[in-house]
């Protein structure tokens, strides 16, 4: 068990710090409206992953419990779809926009946009189904419980990081317009980590 909470965190937390939607969302609103906002919104992001933890849970508990071989179906198409994520990582652009004009809103506002962009994003529901499965530690015994170890650790880990990237937004920012090849750096990494997780969700 130890040995999988701790490769989730290590995963989460190079995931967390890979250029993304999210965490680009979180650096633009601490440079536009301060480090508040950007917390604010962190906990957004982070508070609609229960329900994306929870769908999981009881939803993968039936799967594991009705038939084995569809559960190797799931995370061999999990494994699938993080190695797609890597392609279109390779694909991208490794250069890192923070030119985004971020609105202005009170904190609660922008919360609820957190939570909102998080529970429409049908990647982020695809993305845990892929990532979690592989880091079970026990199939055989309760499942629903590990899902949401796992579905916590994964949340405190990422509210830790992208908390820390709004808190250092302003030098974070400096460094990454005066240090082009961060970029090219940040995306490989991103794809090692992608096909890394496939890996590791494949290996019995």
């Amino acid at each position: 068990m130890l040995e999988n909470l701790i490769s989730i965190s290590v995963a989460t937390m190079v995931l967390a710090f890979s250029p993304g939607p999210d965490n680009i969302y979180v650096l633009s609103q601490s440079l536009v409206n301060g480090t508040k906002s950007g917390i604010a919104t962190t906990a957004g992001l982070i508070s609609g992953c229960i329900v994306h933890t929870t769908l999981l849970a009881f939803g993968l508990s039936a799967v594991i419990t009705a038939s084995e071989n569809l559960f190797y179906g799931i995370k061999v198409a999990g494994a699938a779809y993080l190695v797609f994520l890597a392609y279109k990582v390779y694909r991208s652009s490794s250069k890192i926009d923070l030119s985004e004009n971020a609105p202005r809103k009170n904190y609660l506002q922008l919360f609820k946009t957190g939570v909102i962009m998080n529970l429409l994003n049908p990647k982020v529901m695809i993305f845990f189904l892929a990532f979690f499965p592989g880091f079970l530690w026990d199939e055989a015994g309760n499942t629903v419980a590990q899902f949401y170890i796992l579905g916590i650790t994964f949340m405190v880990v990422s509210f830790m990081v992208f908390s820390g990237i709004a808190i250092l937004a302003g030098k974070i920012s400096g460094y990454l317009l005066t240090h082009k090849n961060v970029g090219v750096f940040l995306k490989w990494l991103q794809i090692l980590v992608f096909i890394g997780i496939a890996v590791f969700i494949l290996i019995p």
